[in-house]
């Protein structure tokens, strides 16, 4: 039994550090070192499920051994306390504390959110397929995790990246803590890590290919990381929607605590789920829609097929391009057919693309709750959450299509509409509620668009 282990089965870092008269900040130094010290051990022993040979076989004998294996493996240069390694390809190489699943090696884009609160939701964002998501805010897990705040049944992202060693979760809503629920999940996590550098280093030279290792034998071979990270190919080309897309499904959960009453008069939406976060999902019923949920892959025969009065474009991961072979012959069908349509992030690039425009890949991503954008024609800003690493070219767009939004960071497209059909799309989520709910009208709009339709009959 780990270090983690123990003080899992202790019931937490206030436990036990109760139980050995310390203070939080004696057990932090504990994970630090990975022992407890041995006048401890006595009040340990108390606590069922931690035995002598716990405490003696995995902190002592084998620490000590693996200590030995680092200073005779060259392939193996570990230092003292740490257990993982991020390894760039780039060749730089970031030393830490692993938690959460061992892994010999998660391999995919680097990137950094912004984003101080709402780490479970962006882990799970499906968004994030393909990524290792680094926080720049310091303190992450110290809430723990709870099965509210899943935006989809597994963790989409690769692993994470923070500064500060987890916490024990300090908030009356958690049912578990960070570290065990990545394990659930499968997925690693890297702690004592400079996060402000590998932001300065993605802000300056754009987005990295990097491997997170946290092996349980705990030999980290960096040579070996680095040749996997330099073989990666990148999200450029790269189709991951059917990857992170479900099976059809009906969709009736509302938010959680509508301010407004039921609707009687509902509008049939199919939301194509690219890699759908469940609360989009959720607004859209709020706003009064009653939700069929198709895969990706879904034709334009199975959408209309559903007689929808409206169709949603979900957000995703990976390349637009790659995703548009297959989706976008199928939203043009739905806009000949005179459908209404809405899309948010790889939604609102799918459509721009069924549109006549084209995408690019963006030099720095945006990715956190604070990103603000411009109405363009009422001239009000919204605080927006944010998920992208490509974006609309603006310069491609046909003349029937006009900019709604704009980013206040570098003035990249967030947000277009179609002067000729029904369709309009935004590169945020407006489901995110960073605001918390500057941007909920735009589920009411579309709402309004097929309210105005089924009124004249069309």
């Amino acid at each position: 039994m780990d270090i983690d282990r123990i003080i899992e089965k202790a019931g937490g870092a206030d436990e036990i550090a109760a139980l050995a008269g310390v203070g939080l900040e004696a057990v932090r130094k504990w994970r630090q070192s990975r022992m407890v010290p041995t006048k401890h051990w006595p009040a340990l022993l108390r606590v069922p499920g931690i035995a002598l040979q716990d405490l003696t076989a995995d902190l002592t004998t084998t620490e000590t051994q693996q200590e030995q294996e680092r200073e005779t493996d060259v392939s193996n240069p570990c230092p003292p306390g740490a257990n993982a390694a991020l390894v760039l390809a780039d060749g730089t190489v970031l030393w830490g504390r692993g938690f959460g699943a061992h892994t010999e090696g998660a391999v995919g884009e680097l990137c950094f959110s912004t984003g101080m609160t709402g780490y479970q939701e962006t882990l799970t964002d499906p968004s994030f397929a393909g990524q290792i998501v680094t926080f720049t805010f310091p303190h992450i897990g110290n809430v723990g995790t709870n099965a509210d705040d899943n935006e989809a049944p597994k963790m989409a992202a690769l692993g994470a990246v923070v500064k500060e060693d987890i916490t024990a979760p300090a908030s009356w809503r958690s049912h578990e803590p960070f570290a065990a629920w990545l394990r659930d999940h499968g997925r690693a996590g890297i702690s004592g890590i400079d996060t402000r550098a590998i932001t300065r280093t993605l802000r300056d030279k754009g987005p990295q290919t990097a491997i997170l290792a946290f092996p349980e034998n705990g030999r980290i071979d960096t040579d070996s990381l680095l040749n996997r990270a330099r073989q990666w190919p990148g999200l450029e080309g790269m189709d991951l929607a059917k990857e992170v897309t479900r099976p059809k499904r009906v969709w009736t959960e509302g938010v959680w605590h509508p301010t407004k009453p039921v609707r009687e008069n509902r509008r049939r939406v199919v939301a194509m789920d690219y890699g759908a976060k469940d609360n989009i999902l959720r607004c859209l019923v709020t706003a009064g829609c009653d939700v069929t949920v198709l895969p990706a892959t879904a034709t334009a025969e199975e959408i209309l097929e559903l007689k929808p009065e409206g169709v949603f474009l979900s957000n995703g991961p990976g390349d637009p391009a790659a995703t548009g072979t297959y989706a976008v012959p199928a939203i043009r069908k739905v806009l000949d057919a005179n459908v209404p349509v809405f899309g948010i992030c790889l939604g609102h690039q799918l459509l721009a693309q069924a549109l006549g425009g084209k995408t690019y890949k963006l030099e720095r991503g945006h990715r956190g709750a604070n990103q603000p954008v411009k109405d363009v024609e009422t001239g009000r800003v919204e605080i927006t959450s944010q998920n992208h690493g490509f974006a609309v070219d603006e310069k491609s767009l046909p003349a029937d299509v006009k900019v709604t939004h704009v980013s206040l960071f570098d003035g990249s497209n967030e947000g277009i509409a179609s002067t000729t059909k029904d369709a309009f799309s935004v590169q945020y989520h407006p489901e995110a509620s960073p605001g918390p709910s500057d941007s909920f009208y735009l589920f009411e709009r579309f709402v309004a668009v097929m309210d105005r339709r089924a009124k004249a009959g069309a």
